[in-house]
């Protein structure tokens, strides 16, 4: 099943992209925004989304493994 962006409607969103949708809206979402799109909501950047899942892997968090 392709994920496909709530905002824009772009397909086949990563699993990265689902993964900081998740630890940044709630765990619980089922709807996800693209990586543009999430930042845009977020009032971020997407190269600080990008950081920030490199930062959580390197936690160890298991949405990012």
């Amino acid at each position: 099943m392709k994920i496909k962006c709530v905002a824009c409607g772009k397909e086949g969103l990563n699993k990265d992209t689902v993964g900081i949708n998740k630890k940044l809206l709630g765990n619980k979402v089922e709807t996800f925004y693209c990586m543009d799109c999430l930042a845009g909501y977020l009032d971020t950047t997407t190269e600080e989304l990008l950081e920030k899942i490199e930062e959580f892997r390197e936690e160890g968090c298991k949405l990012f493994l």
